[in-house]
This record gives C-alpha cells, structure tokens and sequence, in this order.
C-alpha cells in the first residue's frame, strides 16, 4: 500500500468521538442497513475507538470480527474494551494477504485516503477468496467540502456517478448505492459550511439523534430513498 494510505483519521489522531457518542440511533441504522451482508468472516477497516465496532460484533451472522485501526492509542481502547475482537494496528496493508474474508465494512474512512482507487483494490483482493462483499460508507456532495472536513483530514467528498465509476474500475459490481441522511445534508451545510464551525455541538447531536433521525431515516428506508444525502451508502462485491 502508498504511503498516502498510511492513515485513517484527521492529522494527529484527534476526532470528536466524545461530542458524536450521542448518535446511537444513526450508528445502529447504519449496522441494520448493512447487516445482510455482515455475515462470516468479517473485516472493519479504520475502526476508531469502536464505537461501530461492537454493533458489528452483535450482528446475528457473523462469526468473527477484526478491527483494523492505524492509531495505536485508538488501539490501545479498542483492546480494552472490546477484548474480544481482533484489533490490527494499521492499515489495511497490515492485514494478512493470504486471509479471507465474507465482507469488508468501510465506514467514512474511503475520504482520508489521497488514493482511494488503491484503497478499494485492496479491498478487493482481500474480498477475492470468499467473493466477499463491501460494506462501504462515505460523505456526499463535494459542494459541502467544509473547514471541518479539512481538518478531519477529508481529500474529497462523493458523488453518487464518481463513486460508482470507483468500484466498478476496482473490480466491483455495485448492488446498492444511494444517499443517507438527507435532513443531515442541510444540518451540515448551515454548521459547516455557511456558519463555518469547526466542532459537532454534542446536544445538537443527540438532539438530531433522538428527534429527527429516526423518523426521517423510517421514511428513507421504508418508503424512498432520497435523491441527495449527506452522505452515501454503498453495497458491492467482487466480479
């Protein structure tokens, strides 16, 4: 793997794990909606401090979990909490070539890597044995790229087509690929990018987690997809 793979976070490790702890209704609608596929030998690419971590592990198919995390104090937490789950310190270049996997969970991690077409390639190849599939979860709408983004060390934000075009020249078949979050889509452009803050606001989080979120994602999932999302959910798996 480059170099510029070398990381999945912000510049010096930092993230607002503690302002977003309050987002429990979105971080388990995000497991449901992939939790078809979360089954086997399961693979979590930039787990963090595994704030998805342990919602992955409890998915009623899968049988073993490992977490992958290039910050070694983010490791450091992992192991102690969640002791039971496999924690790899690095990146996805750590992980053994020769392991195989059912699927691979990738969540906002694709926007840190300066070359992302290798991050996917090398997906793939750890998905090729079992024909697995990927999981995979990134922020939408270049035209939301905000000083927060910069400083969470974001490259880039996804379209829809862009993102399409990624996988499939990474050897993908795309079974799924729609926006997530619409009413997030606003939220982030009033904080961000009109008022320009630099920090999550945590009673806002878990206001939007407990009031909005919930009905707006029941419509989302159960009646129609949005056209536009603050962010994109995709499902696909090897040719």
């Amino acid at each position: 793997m480059a170099d510029s793979c070398r990381s999945y976070g912000p510049p010096g490790g930092g993230f607002e794990f503690d302002a977003l702890a309050g987002a429990v209704r979105y971080r388990a609608a995000l497991v449901r909606e992939f939790g078809p596929w979360l089954r086997g030998r399961v693979l979590e690419v930039g787990a963090g401090i595994g704030q998805l971590t342990a919602l992955i592990r409890d998915c009623a198919g899968v049988e073993a979990l490992v977490a992958v995390e290039p910050d070694p104090g983010f490791c450091r937490r992992l192991r102690e909490d969640l002791p039971d789950v496999e924690t790899v310190e690095g990146t996805v270049a750590a992980v053994d070539p020769s392991s195989v996997w059912d699927a691979l969970i990738s969540v906002n991690v694709l926007e840190h890597i300066a070359d992302d077409a290798a991050e996917l390639s090398a997906y793939r190849r750890l998905l090729t044995g079992r024909g697995g599939h990927l999981c995979l979860f990134v922020p939408a709408g270049p035209g939301l790229l905000s000083p927060m983004d910069r400083d969470f060390g974001h490259h880039r934000r996804y379209t829809r087509g862009g993102l399409r075009r990624l996988l499939v020249e990474a050897g993908f078949d795309v079974l799924r690929l729609h926006p997530f979050n619409m009413v997030g889509y606003f939220a982030w452009w009033l904080a961000f990018k009109v008022l320009r803050r630099r920090r999550f606001n945590p009673a806002a989080v878990r206001f939007f987690d407990r009031r909005v979120f919930p009905v707006m994602h029941a419509w989302e999932s159960r009646v129609v997809r949005p056209p536009f999302g603050q962010s994109l959910l995709a499902v696909a798996n090897c040719r």
